[in-house]
């Protein structure tokens, strides 16, 4: 579904990514573990080309995109909730959802405004709603839902369960179990190794931008250095 192969990512003259490589497979759940300043962030963008990797590929679903403008990339498939939400704080809910709004892709779930407020009961309740009215976590629920509004094949999460409540954070473990049972391939960006041992099928720490581990989360606990060394604080 997913590959990257030899990024290497640039914010000015600093070296963020260096030879960066990984792969996801369809249906698969991966979570890209590492600390703050680790370069999870800057992967996200580098696959949606909102950062240009200098060198490397990014192919998705066999189709070289890395010289694809981000809008290219996002109408293919490619749905990315970004760690600052970026929701429309004057419009509503519905509003907000209908911003995201996308043509039906064959071969990935259609989303609906009852799928998404099934999906997320709280911004049910909350409908008619305007963004700012919203809590973080809400925030949060809505970014995703207008995110799913474009029916995406692949979906990108930066942080996910950076700075909501614990039971908001539950939630979401529940609502990316669910996208997984529906066949929806999912990267996500994480610090918190409990969250991403709940939802994920297996695990990419990076550090200094460079792939330190790829593998389950048995094969993590086997190697406790190397846990130790690039996730503990």
């Amino acid at each position: 579904m997913l590959e990257l192969f030899d990024i290497n990512s640039f914010y000015g003259k600093a070296h963020i990514l260096n030879d960066l490589s990984f792969n996801i497979a369809h249906g698969e759940v991966v979570a890209l573990l590492g600390r703050n300043g680790a370069g999870k962030t800057t992967t996200m963008k580098s696959i949606m080309q909102m950062v240009r990797p200098a060198t490397g590929s990014v192919t998705f679903a066999g189709q070289d995109i890395s010289k694809w403008p981000t809008h290219k990339i996002a109408k293919s498939g490619i749905g990315y909730v970004p760690e600052e939400r970026r929701i429309f704080s004057d419009l509503t809910i519905v509003e907000n959802l209908e911003v995201g709004r996308q043509s039906p892709r064959e071969g990935v779930p259609t989303w609906s405004f009852d799928d998404l407020f099934d999906l997320f009961p709280n911004l049910a309740e909350r409908r008619n709603n305007r963004g700012r009215a919203l809590s973080g976590g809400e925030q949060q629920m809505l970014t995703i839902a207008r995110t799913l509004m474009g029916n995406p094949s692949l979906l990108l999460l930066d942080e996910p369960s950076e700075g909501i409540a614990p039971i908001i954070v539950e939630q979401m473990a529940k609502t990316i179990l669910e996208l997984k049972s529906q066949g929806l391939t999912v990267l996500i960006s994480e610090q918190n190794l409990h969250f991403a041992r709940i939802v994920a099928d297996r695990a990419v720490i990076i550090e200094s931008g460079t792939n330190r581990f790829d593998g389950n989360f048995a094969d993590l606990d086997s190697d406790p250095e190397t846990r130790d060394a690039y996730l503990s604080v």
